[in-house]
């Protein structure tokens, strides 16, 4: 069982889904894990029962739409614990619907959480990592990085954009400063809940009827992190086996 030695990871989007399975797991591996989110009932409950495990957690309410929000989860955590290590860009929302329905508050809605939240992420994170001479990003995209399906063009477009963002995030920084993008396929999560077209969430219902669950995302980003610093694990996709063929 590998130990994170006391790493620093913060982690946004973490009441529920992928990002609370990755709280838990990493904690329990040793790491000093920070939530952020809107929901900080959730927030609690699950930072209480890391700790009354053994393990080492602390929230912060957190909307990733605002930077000087994003500026602030860091600082707390740095407060907390003295560095950040790791930063999981893990908010998102998912609200499909077919381009003629015009809901344009939803379209906004996905590129304001999808993509400025990535970007606030590194905003807020890149300075202190250079400062530190060390750190990791690791970006959650999507299957939906890599093509469109009907319903999701907005949705894909905010993740073709997350994946651009990381291509270029990992070029550009040293060495000393991994970048790593995930990108799963169907996962139990919530983010179908955001849907409000009748249509699309009868879709992703038969579609989501084939999931893996949040806990196989933490585990290939358990991965990502434990890997030796000299190690980039730049890219992974992980979906289904039932899904492919």
């Amino acid at each position: 069982m590998s130990n994170l030695n006391g790493k620093v990871i913060v982690i946004t989007g973490a009441s529920s889904g992928i990002g609370e399975a990755t709280a838990r797991l990493l904690a329990a591996r040793g790491a000093h894990v920070v939530l952020g989110a809107r929901r900080t009932e959730r927030l609690e409950v699950i930072t209480s029962e890391i700790q009354a495990a053994g393990g080492s957690a602390a929230y912060m309410q957190l909307d990733v739409t605002r930077l000087e929000e994003m500026e602030q989860f860091i600082q707390f955590a740095v407060h907390t614990y003295g560095q950040v290590d790791v930063l999981l860009n893990n908010a998102g929302v998912m609200p499909l619907s077919a381009l003629e329905e015009i809901k344009v508050e939803e379209w906004n809605r996905m590129i304001d959480v999808n993509i400025r939240g990535v970007l606030h992420g590194i905003a807020a994170g890149l300075p202190l990592m250079k400062q530190q001479s060390n750190g990791h990003f690791i970006n959650i995209a999507s299957i939906g990085a890599y093509s469109v399906t009907p319903t999701a063009a907005v949705y894909c477009a905010t993740k073709y954009a997350v994946k651009a963002i990381t291509d270029g995030l990992r070029m550009e920084t040293d060495s000393n400063i991994r970048v790593t993008l995930i990108s799963p396929g169907v996962t139990e999560s919530e983010l179908a809940d955001t849907i409000s077209d009748e249509h699309a969430r009868q879709a992703m219902k038969e579609y989501r009827s084939v999931s893996i669950p949040a806990s196989t995302i933490a585990n290939a980003i358990l991965y990502a992190i434990e890997q030796p610093s000299e190690v980039d694990v730049s890219e992974m996709i992980i979906r289904p086996a039932a899904s492919i063929h």
